[in-house]
Parts: C-alpha cells; structure tokens; sequence
C-alpha cells in the first residue's frame, strides 16, 4: 500500500531536518476523459519534515490527504541533504527501493 508506505516514510522525517528523501515512479492516468485505456505518468516526489510535495503533478491543498493516490507505484528512493539547494544537491544513498528508508537508521 503505498500510501500507508508514505505516511510511514513522512513520520520519519519529521525527525529528520537535515534529510529529504526523494521518491520517483509512475502514476495511473487515463489517455483522455473519455478513454478506458489506462497509461503511466512519471512523478517524483520529495519528502521534507514531515511533508510531501510533489514536483510533477498537482497535490491536494489538504495536508491530511496522501500525496499519492492508490495505483501510484514506487520504483526508487534518494536520500538527499537538506534542506536542498537544486544548484548543488548532495546525495547520500540511493537509489534504492522506497522500502529500505522505513529504517530510521538508514537516513
């Protein structure tokens, strides 16, 4: 379950002020409004003292509503210094399976 996966991953970077952990897979989509043929989008989203924001696509404005939906697949994680500086990002490990950051230990 994936969003029972990022609520888990959000609790342990509340702890975590110096860390941000960046997510990337695909999402499903639908070609168009009235087509039945499901398609993947790509998205990435980073993970910051407790929040998740996604880089990609909209999010709810409601913090209490996942970022992911149900069907969202995870294919990578990065653990990041933070807080980030895009001009120069320093990653610390990854990427790996999302599954490995439930390990406090490992941020």
């Amino acid at each position: 379950m994936v969003v029972a996966l990022l609520a888990q991953l959000e609790a342990i970077s509340r702890g975590r002020p110096d860390r941000v952990l960046r997510l990337r897979g695909t999402l499903p989509s639908l070609v168009g409004p009235g087509d039945k043929e499901a398609i993947e989008e790509e998205f990435e989203l980073l993970i910051f003292r407790g929040f998740s924001s996604s880089v990609t696509h909209p999010t709810a404005f409601d913090p209490d509503q996942p970022a992911l939906p149900e069907g969202a697949s995870l294919e990578s994680a990065e653990l990041l210094q933070g807080p980030m500086n895009p001009e120069s990002e320093l990653v610390l490990a990854g990427p790996e399976p999302a599954e490995r950051f439930l390990d406090p230990d490992r941020w």
